[in-house]
């Protein structure tokens, strides 16, 4: 090569770097690769068809494979750690529990959220709903208060895991209006939905994904939703818990992106540049919004401020509701 291909290749070399460090999947390894995308619950749950509807659409962004593994379990702590012990191309949902309500519930985690994860992204925020069996003689939070004073000890809800939204709903609950009731943890949600519908569970809190279309199809009848301040696009005439009369009850079911620490800062603000692109694409914020989940985006910086004011506030839940803690 003679000094004149050298010093133009000099030139190029940083426009060369640049361009794959914009791209973090690309800047390692093969382009046709895929790309490991984990989410610490069962399919078909609300985090599985959430991160579907981003990572179908990322995918034909990056026009490369982003592959989705479903690795429930032990409150989302199996899925996390798989993130932990992957290569460079994997990534994971990470939301509340796993990032902020497990650190104050549980006594060990198998990992540190601050030395062990990366924030890249905050994807959306979404609400719970509360519902019975459309069986149930309940037909208001009222009337489930009511029988739950009425019943110390026997009403029982369920969730999909220990420390999950629809868990730490039922506990706030508890704590507000100083009820008894029982806590079944279960593998999945759409486990725990057929003992709803079947009369084994007395309620639930889901999120709005799961529950919308369950509540338009007649398979469950709603109760308020957990939004402060206003009432659910999706659900005009369901009423608030605040507006149910249980004052200041509010539970936001967040969800995002991390990496593990393979990947490097750089790489994590171009993932979250390219997921900002995703999230604003119409068919996205569609979908999304249709099941009720609202999009956010941002940087990994935003997405760690957020994730150390929610691991401060549930602590201060946890701690305040007298909830044991977990080995």
């Amino acid at each position: 090569m003679n000094r004149r291909l050298l010093n133009r290749f000099a030139l190029l070399l940083p426009l060369v770097m640049l361009a794959a460090q914009s791209d973090p999947a690309a800047a390692q390894g093969n382009a046709n690769q895929p790309i490991s995308f984990v989410v610490p619950s069962a399919a078909g749950g609300s985090p599985d068809v959430l991160s579907r509807i981003i990572t179908n659409q990322w995918s034909l962004n990056a026009h490369r494979p982003v592959i989705v593994e479903n690795k429930p379990g032990a409150a989302g702590n199996i899925g996390v750690v798989q993130v932990i012990r992957g290569n460079e191309l994997t990534v994971g949902y990470g939301n509340i529990n796993t990032l902020a309500v497990n650190r104050a519930l549980f006594s060990t985690l198998p990992y540190d959220v601050d030395k062990d994860l990366v924030p890249v992204s905050h994807l959306f925020n979404l609400y719970n709903v509360l519902i019975v069996s459309v069986a149930s003689s309940v037909q208001s939070v009222q009337d489930l208060l009511a029988q739950a004073r009425k019943n110390p000890g026997k009403l029982s809800y369920g969730a999909s895991g220990v420390g999950t939204t629809g868990h730490m709903s039922g506990e706030l609950l508890n704590h507000l209006e100083k009820l008894d009731t029982v806590f079944v943890p279960y593998q999945g949600g759409p486990a725990a939905l057929q003992d709803l519908m079947g009369g084994r569970l007395d309620y639930m809190f889901i999120n709005s994904s799961e529950a919308v279309p369950l509540i338009k199809s007649g398979k469950v009848r709603a109760l308020a939703v957990t939004q402060l301040g206003k009432r659910i696009e999706q659900l005009p005439t369901v009423p608030t818990m605040d507006e149910a009369g249980v004052k200041g009850y509010e539970i936001v079911s967040w969800g995002g992106v991390v990496g593990n620490r393979k990947m490097t800062p750089e790489q994590a603000k171009a993932l979250a540049a390219d997921l900002d692109k995703v999230l604003k694409m119409p068919n996205v914020r569609e979908s999304l919004q249709g099941l009720g989940a609202q999009p956010v985006g941002g940087t990994p910086e935003d997405f760690k401020q957020l994730i150390a004011r929610e691991t401060k506030k549930w602590t201060e839940i946890i701690q305040s509701s007298k909830i044991a803690k977990l080995n």
